[in-house]
């Protein structure tokens, strides 16, 4: 039998011929024993694909399965996909085409696909992709226990409408990927038209999760001692403004600063950060909440995409370049060693010359802490698509290199301004050797830079998962590298 194809070359509306692809039928449905069933589960993308996969965890142990990390010993294999851009979408198809081997060589008797590629490909992926036996759309995460375990459901794309996603998050058990850090989904989907984005389209309109049921989970959290507790949602800072009666985010902030695990002394309060938040929805009730509380991490992801006025009107996005600028400010003035990152998207239709160097410039001037930069993807069921003035890649990737290059540089030097300072780390990873590896409040995780931690002159053993105080004594362009205090 030939190779099937590794990478798809994927547009908006997933045209996909059955001639460009080795498809295959199966003679029968794939059945899971009954006893000793053990599930291997991949999560792609962002960290609200890694709640719904901590999620989906959660339930399936809860039904008897056994959760492994070895792909090649498991009866069944989830993969929660990601196809937010084309380099995501391809990155997915990869992953599942490289797991079907297993149903040939292993022990995998069956492949479930759940998320966001079959959610904006729908049935014809199905078709795309013969090796899965089921795929699940972004609103039905709750059958991913049937969808596992029952053979009968098979060559099909269940896909109710995200609309009605079930948010009833703190009632579910989760299996978390570390123990000392959780993300917290504070809400569903996006309200906002952004030109570039199919988020609302994967995920329906923004539904914020009751405080009650934020706090319950919170607090099931921290007692079963997760030491940083990460609020996400597509648009953070947008939280509540959908309930009835409306809850604030810095509503939220202040009620989870007051979160603890143990008792009198012994009490420890975990750390509280905010991703993902957005420039429009941002007030100074949220910021007042993260200043006031010293467990609450004075760090602010704001993404902007842009800085231009030209590209941000053509983007969908709301605001300006001076906005921008008057909101940074009052972040920094009333937050003291408050932490800014951002992302910006280069290569946009219409962006010109000029375009980029205002950007560029906006970089220079606020100086982020930490900066991500996207090269626009393009695909033909997003609004960008049809403007005019696509940028050529060789030129978006030329403005990428050098807005990398200018943030490595504003980087290193705001590195080294930490060395001789301490700070409190969140030990993740012992690597060997009497070095550990952690994080600072100004470090988020898996997207910022590490603070790595020497014992060799101290004798220290760490702990994963508690805090240290370590003193900084070296910097490099993204990680600091420092000794117990």
């Amino acid at each position: 039998m030939q190779e099937p194809v590794r990478a798809l070359p994927l547009t908006g509306s997933c045209r996909m011929a059955a001639s460009d692809l080795h498809m295959r039928r199966k003679e029968r449905p794939s059945r899971v024993p009954a006893a000793g069933r053990k599930l291997h589960l991949v999560s792609l993308g962002c960290a609200k694909n890694q709640v719904d996969s901590e999620v989906m965890l959660g339930r399936l142990k809860q039904a008897g399965w056994t959760i492994t990390n070895d792909p090649e010993e498991a009866q069944a294999i989830v993969v929660n996909t990601c196809s937010f851009i084309q380099s995501a979408a391809e990155e997915s198809i990869d992953t599942i085409v490289e797991l079907a081997e297993l149903k040939k060589t292993g022990t995998c008797r069956r492949l479930v696909v759940t998320g966001c590629l079959p959610e904006r490909y729908r049935e014809q992926i199905v078709q795309a992709i013969p090796e899965v036996d089921l795929f699940l759309g972004t609103g039905a995460f709750d059958q991913i226990v049937q969808a596992v375990g029952d053979d009968q459901l098979a060559r099909d794309a269940i896909l109710p409408d995200p609309e009605l996603a079930c948010l009833d998050l703190h009632s579910a058990a989760r299996v978390l990927t570390a123990p000392h850090m959780a993300y917290l989904k504070i809400a569903e989907g996006c309200s906002n038209r952004c030109s570039y984005c199919i988020i609302p389209k994967l995920r329906g309109r923004h539904k914020s999760q009751p405080l009650e049921h934020v706090m319950a989970e919170a607090q099931e959290l921290v007692s079963s001692g997760v030491k940083e507790l990460v609020l996400v949602a597509q648009d953070t800072t947008a939280y509540g403004g959908d309930l009835v009666p409306a809850v604030s985010l810095g509503r939220v902030v202040n009620r989870l600063a007051t979160l603890s695990a143990g008792r009198g002394r012994k009490a420890e309060k975990p750390w509280i950060r905010v991703l993902y938040g957005h420039p429009e929805s941002i007030d100074e009730e949220f910021i007042h909440a993260v200043a006031a509380h010293p467990n609450v991490c004075p760090y602010f992801d704001v993404p902007i995409q842009h800085a231009s006025n030209h590209v941000l009107k053509r983007m969908g996005r709301g605001y300006t370049r001076e906005s921008l600028r008057d909101l940074f400010g009052r972040i920094r003035q009333q937050v003291p060693g408050a932490s800014l990152r951002t992302t910006v998207i280069v290569g946009f239709p219409g962006e010109t010359d000029k375009d980029f160097a205002d950007m560029l410039e906006f970089a220079e001037e606020i100086r982020f802490d930490h900066l991500g930069v996207f090269v626009y993807s393009d695909a033909d069921d997003i609004v960008s698509h049809r403007l005019r003035g696509h940028v050529p890649k060789p030129v978006a990737q030329d403005r990428y290199d050098q807005l990398m290059s200018a943030q490595m540089d504003i980087a290193a030097g705001t590195n080294q301004a930490h060395i001789h300072k301490t700070y409190p780390v969140l030990i993740e990873e012992n690597l060997g050797n009497h070095l550990y590896a952690g994080r600072t409040y100004f470090q988020a995780p898996e997207v910022d830079g590490v603070t790595y931690v020497n014992t060799a002159l101290s004798g220290h053993e760490l702990m994963i998962g508690r805090f240290v105080r370590a003193r900084i004594n070296d910097a490099m362009e993204y990680d600091l590298m420092g000794e117990v205090a």
